[in-house]
C-alpha cells in the first residue's frame, strides 16, 4: 500500500495530510481527510510505502521531484522544492521490461534512439544533443533536463510524449533518463 504524509512545518510538525493514491489537488481534496485539515503549505513530509512523484502545481503540472520511501524533514532544503505542492502521483512497481524511444525533435522526428537502459547522457551515448519528445513502451522512468540524471526531471510512463510542454514542463530540454526499478522502493 502506497502512503505519503505531507506536514505544514519542518520535522513532522503542524497539519498534516496522508495520500495513498494519486491526488490532483491537495490543496482541495477533502474526499479522505475533513476541510479543517487544508493545508497551505508544505516542508516536510513522510514516504512510508511506495514512490510518487509530487508536482507545485494542480493535475500533475509544473517542476516535479521524485520521492522514495523515507523521511524528508525539511524537503525544502534537500530536494531545492517551493512549499507549494500541490498535487501528487503514485509510482506503481513495474516488474518486467523497460524501453522507451526518445527523439530529437516533437512529434517522434529527427534522430530516433531505443532505451532499455539507463542512459546518463544523451550526447556521449548517441550524439544526441536534445530529446523532444518520447514512446515509453514498458516501465517508468525519470528524465532530466542535464547529464548524469541532474537538474528538473519529468515522470515518463508508458504512453506517448509528442511534446514535452503538455506536462508542463514548456522549454525544456532533456540529456539523460533513468529507469525507476524496484531498487527505488
Amino acid at each position: 500500500m502506497n502512503r505519503v504524509t505531507f506536514y505544514e512545518d519542518r520535522n513532522f510538525q503542524g497539519r498534516s495530510y496522508e495520500c495513498m493514491s494519486d491526488c490532483p489537488d491537495i490543496q482541495f481534496n477533502s474526499i479522505h481527510q475533513r476541510l479543517s485539515s487544508y493545508m497551505s503549505r508544505c516542508h516536510s513530509c513522510r514516504v512510508e510505502h511506495g514512490c510518487f512523484m509530487v508536482y507545485d502545481r494542480t493535475n500533475f503540472m509544473g517542476n516535479q521531484y521524485f520521492m522514495r520511501r523515507g523521511e524528508y524533514s525539511d524537503y525544502q532544503s534537500m530536494i531545492g522544492m517551493s512549499d507549494c505542492i500541490r498535487s501528487c502521483r503514485v509510482i506503481p512497481m513495474h516488474k518486467g521490461s523497460y524501453r522507451a524511444r526518445i527523439y530529437e525533435r516533437d512529434n517522434f522526428q529527427g534522430q530516433m534512439h531505443e532505451l532499455m537502459e539507463d542512459c546518463e547522457n544523451f550526447m556521449d551515448r548517441h550524439s544526441m544533443s536534445n530529446c523532444q519528445s518520447c514512446n515509453v513502451m514498458d516501465g517508468h522512468w525519470l528524465m532530466y533536463e542535464q547529464p548524469q540524471y541532474r537538474g528538473r526531471m519529468m515522470y515518463m510512463r508508458p504512453g506517448e510524449y509528442r511534446n514535452f510542454s503538455m506536462g508542463g514542463m514548456s522549454g525544456m530540454r532533456f540529456m539523460s533518463m533513468k529507469r525507476i526499478t524496484d531498487s527505488c522502493y
